[in-house]
């Protein structure tokens, strides 16, 4: 192993050599770190069908200003992603992809190209605060990180939010190190088209986000500066009126279309909902994204955790500072909130980067520091811990074990322990890049194979598939006791819920071709309703699994109208 480190530092060399060449490197790094169980991998409930389903409907209906899921009005976010994915399947049907509607991994183009433009963008806003080597570094330790991984293969907003964070606070930056003479370059005459557009966008994919981390930022720094001068070069006035362009029309249509109810649900109920109390089972304690921080952000986790005594001795250095007013307002804030979520802390996770590479070249990670080396064995423990949940899940819910799999999870466990070998060497570069090949096997064993095994997870897709079988063309289908939103993105907006087995048993009794799915719970109401009709339901199939989102083992019957 010890002869991977010329591999890994000629590698370094190659790719930091031109700013052409480190941006082509880490798109080919990301899409082996993204891809993965991209087209596979189900669709994950219940907030990645709930995003597809609403952006089906819009190509469906051909409404692309109201957001609905079936009959149900969807007012929480703007429309953003909502065109973006509607977009992405468009472009699928006319390249000729079939069943284009139903294929979730269309619908997740967008949140793929929105984790390559944060790993890119990470790489420009690491420029103004180290050096190429060290900015590709960076970005590398972005396209391996766990929680990015995750949301670039869900469809939804946070992977496209990320970028939009990254991109306003590298611009930001710039403006701040040019204005404390820390920056060894003049900003770009263009940045302030880069804060704002990515502001833009990011008001159009989930409202204030954007605008309040960097806003929370400015605030903590104009403090320090006691003066708002320092920002003159974004042009306020030109980019509010650059905002108000690309993202009134749409505010002003669905105000018109639903007669202000989308901003009294969104801000009122969706957002305020969501500081007032824990919303949708999310809640957590204060200080639990510090707790999940080494998971999330594994690899570079243990190593950003020996950085803090160097950022907190150089707080006052103005590259430090700006960091630091990233990272620590919004994190408090988000610790604050009594709804939960890993991803709301990933726009900052690039500062934290930038500190931990800043540590780096400084001699801030110190080996001989008393528990040091306990604290890189961290990265150790979260693949091992994977392992470890993966082949439990395997054997209990499928009595089978992840064979493809386990070469890749063996290799990424051995490249970790050669993470701690590097870094007891003192060689910290070396580590953060064995991290990187560590992630990239421990993504291709987990998402490549070993999620794919888990026959029992997909419930939706064998409903799916077992109604397909029976041969009709449109059939009208009704389901008791499993109300997933990925069951209804999979059979049809049309997907009927009843309320117990009679319902089912009702529903079959009508004329045409008809497909019940009954939750063993109705089972007893289902078979009673139907000894009362003149009906004799043909049993197709019995799907078992396990749905994660009750925690429970279930069984479906399938049935269908004689």
């Amino acid at each position: 192993m010890l002869s991977l480190s010329p591999v890994l530092d000629r590698l370094s060399t190659m790719a930091c050599a031109s700013h052409a060449r480190a941006c082509a490197f880490l798109v080919l790094l990301s899409l082996a770190a993204f891809l993965p169980g991209f087209h596979t991998l189900q669709p994950l409930d219940r907030d990645e069908p709930r995003f597809a389903q609403a952006s089906k409907q819009m190509l469906e209906t051909r409404d692309f200003v109201d957001i609905r899921f079936q009959d149900e009005a969807r007012h929480k976010k703007p429309v953003g992603i909502y065109w973006l994915q509607s977009a992405a399947v468009a472009a699928g049907e006319a390249l000729g992809v079939p069943e284009a509607r139903t294929q979730i991994w269309l619908y997740r183009i967008p949140s793929l190209i929105g984790a390559i433009a944060t790993v890119l963008l990470s790489y420009w806003a690491l420029l103004a605060f180290v050096g190429p080597r060290q900015a590709v570094l960076g970005a590398a330790l972005m396209a391996a990180c766990v929680l990015l991984g995750v949301e670039a293969r869900i469809a939804k907003t946070d992977a496209l939010l990320a970028a939009c964070a990254v991109a306003t606070m590298g611009a930001l930056a710039r403006v701040w190190l040019d204005w404390t003479r820390s920056l060894a370059f003049v900003p770009s005459s263009r940045n302030w088209l880069v804060f704002w557009g990515a502001t833009a966008l990011g008001l159009l994919l989930k409202g204030p986000i954007v605008p309040m981390i960097w806003g929370l930022a400015v605030l903590v720094l104009s403090l320090r500066e006691r003066s708002f001068r320092w920002l003159a070069p974004l042009r306020f006035g030109r980019g509010l009126l650059l905002c108000l362009v690309v993202v009134l029309p749409w505010f002003l249509l669905i105000a018109w279309k639903t007669g202000g109810s989308f901003f009294a649900e969104s801000v009122g109920q969706d957002m305020l909902g969501k500081v007032a109390e824990g919303q949708e089972k999310h809640w957590g304690p204060p200080g639990l994204y510090l707790v999940i921080f080494f998971g999330t952000y594994w690899p570079a986790a243990a190593f950003a955790a020996m950085a803090v005594p160097f950022a907190f001795a150089r707080r006052r250095e103005p590259q430090i500072a700006f960091l630091l007013a990233w990272i620590v307002p919004s994190w408090l804030l988000f610790e604050a909130v009594p709804t939960k979520l890993p991803h709301y802390v990933l726009p900052l996770y690039p500062a934290i980067t930038a500190l931990l590479l800043l540590a780096l070249v400084n001699g801030g990670i110190d080996r001989f520091r008393r528990g040091s080396v306990a604290t890189a064995l961290l990265v150790v423990l979260v693949p091992l811990v994977l392992i470890g949940v993966i082949l439990g899940a395997n054997r209990s819910l499928d009595g089978t074990l992840p064979y493809q799999a386990m070469p890749f999870l063996l290799l990424a466990l051995l490249m970790t322990v050669t993470v701690v070998a590097a870094f007891r060497r003192s060689d910290f570069e070396g580590a953060l890049w064995r991290g990187v090949v560590a992630s990239l096997l421990l993504s291709s064993g987990v998402y490549g194979f070993a999620v794919e095994s888990l026959r029992a997870f997909k419930l939706s897709p064998r409903l799916a598939e077992a109604a397909r079988s029976i041969g009709c063309a449109d059939p009208a289908i009704m389901t008791v006791g499993y109300r997933e939103p990925s069951l209804v993105f999979l059979t049809g907006t049309d997907l009927a819920m009843g309320v117990d087995g009679a319902a089912a048993a009702g529903f079959l009794n009508q004329p045409g071709c008809r497909i019940a799915f009954v939750e063993g719970r109705h089972a007893t109401g289902f078979e009673a309703a139907i000894t009362q009709m003149e009906l004799t339901p043909r049993l197709i199939t019995t799907i078992t699994g396990f749905n994660l989102n009750g925690g429970r083992r279930l069984a479906i019957a399938v049935y269908a109208r004689p």
